[in-house]
């Protein structure tokens, strides 16, 4: 992520009057004393750009301004430059102070905003201090308002969840395989076709896989786990990589040499969907469960289980076998998603290959936000069967 050019990174762009909390807002967001925070007006001048990874939401540029409502010669200049910010924005903040009443200047911003079809997200600051009706400001601001404290840090994960939600269309990354699989590359694709595999088709994650080592030219070459060793010993040369189901984890990488790369359809979809690094870390607790505890495993999609269901059967007695554990275990299905995540020690998530992004990367920040660790199936698969450093380390950057 590090690597990430300025012109692929989320540029989000922060504006409001002086002394609205601007800077305060962008160290509450960062977690990191990066914008210099003083009592007195005016202390950001010209724009400051800052390229960072805003945890969990990716890599990103945030544009601190000066305030909108700066004043003097010297004043417009800053202004000027700040307008100049405009045509660099892909999601803008609008801070708003509840002290002041007047929302004339907003409203002007506001416009400007519009015109240029920025999606804006209107930030009330400093209720630690003192309150407003939102309703109030929805009559002249057709936009989602978040209410927070940056001083405080209150409220700040449900501004990152608003971020995500908001952010463009575009935000989305743009490859699933792109990056590690060259042209001309042999990808060996492993599909078990059991009963949980629909009849006739492949399922999404595979297919997706697929079309994306196509888009990259590579060559991709799918069989079943039970012909995975005969498959191997008919080819002239090593596969560049092999993908498989995670729920045959063990087989496939009994049956590989240690030098042939290996990862799952699940892990893919991990670092497509979501966030890997945090995802990771929230299997390596999976050695903490002890008896009592609460694990809730979360799908993307409803579907009738079936005998073996790896939501329902398989990951419970692999949890019980790694840990030796008795585990209060929940199973959810679709949208639904508590807001109260506390009581849970893991939080287990499907692939997601139904949702987007932004929702994927909406409950991640709801786990982190409360403390409560996060992986998806093909992480804790992994991790369970002690691969888990071979099946990401060409995935982590």
């Amino acid at each position: 992520m590090i690597d990430t050019p300025k012109a692929n990174r989320l540029h989000i762009a922060i504006f409001g009057r002086r002394n609205a909390g601007k800077s305060s807002l962008i160290n509450a967001l960062t977690g990191q004393e990066i914008a210099l925070v003083s009592d007195y007006a005016g202390t950001t001048t010209d724009p400051v750009y800052k390229a960072m990874e805003l945890l969990p939401i990716g890599p990103v540029v945030i544009i601190d301004t000066a305030g909108i409502d700066d004043e003097g010669e010297v004043g417009e200049l800053r202004v000027k430059k700040t307008k100049e910010v405009l045509d660099k924005t892909d999601l803008a903040l609008l801070v708003f102070d509840p002290e002041n009443t007047d929302f004339s200047i907003e409203q002007e911003w506001f416009n400007a905003l519009k015109d240029k079809k920025i999606p804006t997200i209107g930030v009330i600051n400093k209720i630690d201090i003192q309150d407003i009706d939102e309703n109030k400001l929805k009559k002249y601001f057709d936009i989602p308002f978040v209410k927070i404290s940056a001083k405080l840090k209150m409220n700040i994960g449900r501004l990152k969840e608003a971020i995500q939600k908001y952010a463009p269309e575009d935000f989305e990354k743009k490859t699933i395989v792109g990056d590690i699989v060259k042209a001309k590359n042999l990808v060996v694709l492993v599909a078990p076709q059991d009963i949980q595999a629909p009849k006739g088709r492949l399922i999404l994650p595979q297919v997706q896989v697929i079309r994306d080592i196509l888009d990259n030219d590579g060559v991709a070459l799918v069989v079943k786990d039970s012909e995975l060793e005969d498959i191997l010993n008919s080819l002239n040369r090593k596969p560049d990589l092999v993908i498989t189901d995670s729920q045959v984890f063990k087989k496939v990488n009994e049956t590989l040499e240690e030098d042939i790369p290996l990862t799952s359809f699940s892990i893919l979809m991990a670092k497509y969907k979501g966030d890997l690094n945090i995802l990771i870390e929230g299997a390596k607790t999976i050695d903490n469960l002890k008896d009592g505890d609460r694990v809730l495993i979360a799908e993307a999609c409803t579907h009738h289980p079936l005998e073996g269901d790896i939501g329902r059967e398989k990951l419970p007695n692999w949890l019980k076998q790694r840990t030796g554990a008795k585990l209060d275990i929940k199973v959810i299905a679709g949208v639904d998603f508590p807001e109260d995540l506390t009581s849970y020690k893991l939080i287990i998530h499907c692939g997601a290959c139904m949702f987007n992004r932004k929702q994927m990367m909406t409950r991640i920040i709801r786990a982190k936000e409360q403390g409560v660790p996060i992986t998806n199936y093909g992480i804790a698969i992994a991790y369970i069967n002690g691969i888990l450093d071979r099946v990401t380390k060409m995935l982590i950057k």
